[in-house]
């Protein structure tokens, strides 16, 4: 089967059942969370209970993701993401259920919002590692880059299905076919088979497991420094989504419609961000690449608190979203090539937090901040601060490249090779 370079990681059987049920089910994904926030806003007209369904089921990520990253490297990632997927499945069944039979409160939806929360603080650190096993070393950079592409792709098409959906029948519907969407990421687990691998010790308390991850990641100046980069990024950088309603609305009058354009500019950047990236062959300069994207994306967000023209805003946030992507996706494929497998759900889960738990942290103080600021100021600040993290990882990349060197070379060796080559093609 001849596949091009730029999706390699496509030559693997297994990598392409995965990716075939993770596309259809991010669609799904997209659709609920988009019909979910118009829910709770026709229920209550509340933009503070709109933002805190959203930190209901970011939060738990932030505090869980710890005990899901022991959990990771315990037990079979498959069997852990085969039970995550399915609970979130029934999740937006009940969700659906609920709101088509016209019975369907806020609380309702808080409650399963958390629970969906719950879930991927056990799916997320297992996912991010289950994918190492799917490819080979040198496809690694290539998936990743692979899953952000398919997961922005999904960020433009399930939104758009979404509106059609909501307008014509109703949220419910909406939540029902992400129900059903999970049947194709189910349907792909199943089919797929991976080379056993050693397991962290059972004997050692989960407490002790989840320190020995932290203990990793913070006694390793590469990883632990592309982690707080991400960590202040997420903070201090991403809350500009948050913002971006009261921006499309009050500062540049273009309502809902605009809203939505920004949304997808920002999108389609953060898509050409990860194709970007998928046509990369090794990890060597992505360094210089994450301190640039951190600036970079720091810059767009300034003068995008600047612009007051509509147009002049969506071209500035295409290249935001892009250099979003860029340091994200880098940091992922970094920190995963330099982890041993064994602490690799662990120390996912911290990437995870510093991701995705973040996320919920930086919309409350932005929500505080944007009251006195105004939106502009704070994602002005924001981007600011973005600069200040990417100065101070630029300049302390020199000393960091020799370590990562070392460590990368470390997980090649003890790699070896497989006893069943994950990317052998059909």
């Amino acid at each position: 089967m001849a596949i091009p370079r730029a999706l390699r990681a496509l030559r693997s059987r297994n990598y392409r059942r995965f990716a075939s049920g993770q596309i259809v089910s991010l669609i799904g994904t997209w659709m609920q969370t988009v019909a979910q926030a118009w829910l709770v806003y026709r229920l209550t007209d509340s933009a503070l209970l709109l933002g805190l369904t959203g930190f209901s089921s970011q939060i738990p990520v932030f505090v869980l993701a710890p005990l899901g990253g022991v959990v990771a490297d315990r037990l079979d990632r498959r069997r852990i993401l085969l039970v995550t997927q399915s609970a979130s499945m029934v999740f937006a069944l009940t969700l659906a259920t609920l709101t088509l039979s016209g019975v369907i409160e806020v609380w309702q939806v808080f409650t399963l919002a958390a629970l969906l929360g719950i879930a991927n603080a056990f799916d997320i650190p297992a996912r991010q590692a289950f994918v190492v096993s799917l490819v080979s070393r040198d496809a690694l950079p290539n998936a990743i880059a692979l899953n952000s592409s398919m997961f922005n792709s999904a960020r433009l098409l399930g939104p758009a299905v979404a509106g059609a959906v909501v307008a014509a029948v109703g949220e419910g519907w909406c939540f029902f076919i992400n129900g059903i969407s999970y049947t194709a990421v189910l349907t792909a687990l199943y089919g797929i088979r991976v080379p056993h691998r050693a397991r962290a010790h059972p004997n050692v308390s989960a407490w002790d497991s989840v320190v020995e991850g932290f203990a990793f990641a913070w006694r390793t100046p590469p990883v632990r420094d592309l982690l707080g980069l991400l960590g202040l990024v997420s903070l201090m950088g991403m809350p500009y989504a948050v913002l971006m309603p009261i921006v499309a609305d009050r500062v540049l009058g273009a309502g809902a419609s605009g809203y939505g354009l920004l949304m997808s500019a920002s999108g389609f950047g953060a898509l050409g961000g990860a194709a970007t990236l998928a046509v990369r062959r090794t990890v060597k300069g992505l360094g210089l690449w994450v301190a640039t994207a951190a600036c970079a994306f720091g810059l767009c967000l300034v003068a995008f608190s600047l612009s007051r023209t509509l147009w002049v805003a969506v071209l500035l946030l295409v290249p935001a979203g892009f250099f979003m992507m860029i340091e994200m996706a880098a940091s992922n494929t970094l920190i995963q090539a330099m982890v041993p497998d064994r602490l690799r759900g662990r120390v996912m889960s911290v990437y995870s937090m510093m991701f995705m738990g973040m996320a919920p942290l930086g919309a409350l103080m932005a929500g505080t901040l944007a009251g006195p600021l105004g939106a502009p100021g704070t994602i002005a600040i924001g981007g600011v601060s973005c600069v200040i993290g990417g100065l101070v990882f630029a300049r302390r990349l020199p000393m960091l490249r020799g370590h990562a060197r070392e460590l990368i070379a470390m997980q090649e060796m003890s790699a070896g090779a497989p006893a069943v080559d994950p990317a052998r093609p059909d």
